[in-house]
């Protein structure tokens, strides 16, 4: 199969040959044609697998082949994503492909000045890629209109009602037109988004390429048990003994994040981070450094779970799980890419026990246990089996009663530690409801 099989015009393939695509992806293969006949999608593929070509190419020629030219501040393509470093990607993606056609593409989300993105929107655009809550700062501000929207993409839909996107997407949704073709995009996807899609999608055509919730074949993974108070002290140990030439750091909190920063640099280690809180500027100039071979570690919370693309990534740390089991696929999804193989390595300790088995469920493995003879952990982190079930610790025998009173002998404990486990919180998905009528509030479902 070739990208002219797939009915894909003249400007379009000539951008293809320059970028030495030569065969379309499995994802590509399936989503183009249904989308070029303005079929709504739900397309889950794994990360690294061409998504967001299997998406820009044909919305890019519909929009050269249908419809009025764009009005001022108007819009005719609309793709929503969750982080300001996946917009970024995914608008370098439209200009990519787009280079030889008559169209413009802009990328609007929080953290920088909106005065510029308004001034930019005022001619229109032919595509638009937003965070959603940059996005209805901008409609709130007339400074956007959507009455020309022919084609709404929802890039990593789960990711936004993770982050807690549900009321703005609900916002989004009232006041876009009801007849538009939709696309979802991920590599993962909920029980909850399934729901959601069905409400939301006319008719939709599903299409998986891989097993659902997978993780890629081409990396490797394995966990290394340890107690919480020695994983930046192990960390150390690897990056040395193991000679890593680069590795992207995943730590839950943003605090996390920059005490581990600092305790690399300390150690002579060129590091940089990524978190929520700092300013995009700086992101954007510690991702550049950490592409350009400039930084060796880069240390980043989940924003940059999704969203950052480099095809030579040798290796993924998780020095603590995600709460979210789906953000693990997406986080060893940065490596392992465009054919390349990869590693991805896991530091766990005890309490994070119960997020290995929600891992190991949706992933339907068991990693690979690989102890490190100095850090044996004293607080042991308790095995799990096919299915990702926990494995509790045999209880006690009761001790025969003492005359005199003494107490019975209690229950052991599954956790070996004189600490109690983390409770483990599931998060609750606010769900928009899509079935309601245009201008009204609609239900939320938990």
């Amino acid at each position: 199969m070739t990208f002219a099989s797939l009915g894909l015009i003249e400007p379009l393939l000539r951008t293809l040959d320059s970028l030495d695509y030569k065969t379309p992806t499995a994802v590509q293969a399936q989503a183009i044609v249904p989308i070029l006949q303005g079929r709504d999608l739900m397309a889950a593929a794994q990360t690294g697998t061409g998504k967001t070509a299997g998406f820009a190419l044909p919305v890019l020629q519909r929009l050269m082949m249908e419809g009025p030219e764009v009005a001022s501040n108007s819009v005719r393509a609309l793709v929503l994503v969750p982080t300001r470093e996946l917009a970024e990607q995914v608008l370098q993606s439209f200009v990519t492909y787009g280079q030889h056609l008559p169209l413009r593409s802009f990328a609007a989300y929080g953290g920088v000045s909106i005065n510029p993105q308004m001034m930019k929107l005022r001619k229109g655009v032919d595509v638009l890629v937003a965070t959603p809550g940059r996005l209805l700062d901008l409609y709130r501000q007339k400074a956007v209109k959507f009455n020309q929207v022919q084609t709404l993409v929802l890039d990593e839909a789960d990711r936004m009602l993770d982050l807690g996107f549900a009321s703005e997407l609900e916002d989004v949704f009232r006041v876009l037109p009801k007849k538009r073709q939709t696309l979802l995009f991920s590599a993962t996807f909920s029980d909850v988004i399934r729901s959601m899609a069905s409400e939301m999608l006319n008719d939709p055509l599903s299409i998986e390429v891989s097993p659902r919730n997978a993780a890629a074949k081409s990396v490797k993974q394995w966990l290394i048990p340890v107690d919480k108070k020695r994983k930046g002290e192990l960390f150390l140990h690897l990056y040395q003994t193991k000679r890593w030439s680069q590795a992207l750091v995943f730590v839950k909190t943003r605090k996390g994040v920059d005490e581990l920063e600092a305790e690399l640099q300390r150690h002579g280690i060129s590091a940089d981070a990524i978190h929520g809180d700092k300013p995009q500027a700086t992101r954007q100039r510690a991702l550049q450094r950490f592409k350009d071979g400039e930084v060796k570690v880069l240390v980043a919370t989940d924003v940059a779970a999704r969203g950052l693309d480099i095809d030579t990534m040798p290796l993924v740390v998780n020095f603590d799980l995600p709460t979210v089991a789906e953000d693990y696929v997406h986080r060893i999804g940065r490596t392992g890419r465009a054919g390349s193989t990869g590693q991805a390595v896991s530091l766990v300790c005890a309490d994070e026990v119960q997020l290995l088995s929600a891992i190991e469920t949706l992933t339907q493995q068991v990693l690979q246990r690989v102890d490190e003879p100095d850090f044996i952990p004293d607080h042991r982190v308790p095995q799990t089996l096919p299915g990702g079930q926990v494995v509790k610790k045999p209880k006690k025998a009761k001790k025969p009663k003492v005359v005199g009173g003494g107490k019975s002998g209690s229950l052991g404990r599954w956790m070996e530690t004189d600490e109690p486990a983390a409770p483990v919180v599931k998060a609750v998905r606010k769900v928009p409801s899509f079935g309601g009528v245009a201008g009204k509030p609609g239900k939320f479902t938990k």
